[in-house]
């Protein structure tokens, strides 16, 4: 069993199914990626992993505990870090207190942890007494992708992170991802900017309509033909 397994989702918003018998898996080291087209429930299988929409089926395991049930809140010191795409960082703190900020949970020293987010991100050490709220939207997403590191999770869960930053910051955010892999955390991401997603994932789940429609190595779905007519634009 894979280190985190989702199997069998079902569920959605007011009785209404939006994702239906989905599986997601991923393995410490590894980074998975969720694809598909828009309103295929890729967001909404994410939420459900990290305990924000309850399934009516399925179950979601971490580390071979049942956690199906469990509140997002009580997932963080399991080991599960979660990226939000959208309000992700404290505006109006400076750049080292959001980084703080993760480490709520914490009672442990957390100077290694600030060192490793900023030996990552070091335009954040640049600018730690900054106010976030004073960013640009790529330096915002390593802010908040920094503090969810400082809870030292185990399983880092990203939704878009690429999502409105260009083609040259997803490319760094995208390489930063990959250092944060060979760690041995365990990547699960959901990325409009499918092709390069793929490229950098060990395995991939293309969701259609709420259901695995493929899925594969990284490589294998960029292979893939109907894949890449149908997902990826020839």
């Amino acid at each position: 069993m894979k280190f985190l397994t989702a199997s069998g989702m079902t569920g959605g918003y007011g009785g209404v199914d939006i994702i239906e018998d989905c599986d997601i898996s991923v393995e410490k080291g590894e980074i998975a990626v969720i694809v598909g087209p828009n309103g295929a429930g890729k967001s909404t299988a994410m939420k459900a992993i990290f305990g924000m929409l309850n399934l009516r089926k399925g179950k979601v395991e971490l580390d071979g505990r049942d956690i199906t049930r469990m509140a997002p809140q009580d997932r963080v010191p399991m080991g599960m870090g979660f990226v939000p795409q959208n309000r992700n960082v404290f505006v109006s703190l400076s750049v080292e207190e959001n980084l703080e900020m993760g480490a709520y949970i914490r009672e442990d020293d957390i100077s290694d942890s600030l060192r490793l987010v900023y030996d990552l991100f070091p335009v954040l050490e640049e600018k730690r007494r900054q106010p976030a709220g004073e960013l640009s939207g790529g330096q915002r997403q390593q802010v908040a992708v920094g503090r969810a590191l400082m809870t030292k999770p185990k399983l880092l869960v990203l939704d878009e992170p690429t999502a409105g930053v260009s083609p040259i910051v997803m490319d760094e955010l995208f390489d930063r991802i990959i250092e944060i892999a060979k760690t041995g955390i365990a990547i699960l991401m959901v990325e409009q900017n499918a092709r390069q997603a793929l490229e950098i994932a060990n395995h991939g789940f293309v969701l259609v309509q709420g259901r695995n429609r493929f899925t594969d190595t990284g490589e294998a779905l960029l292979a893939n033909e109907e894949v890449r007519r149908s997902f990826l634009g020839g």
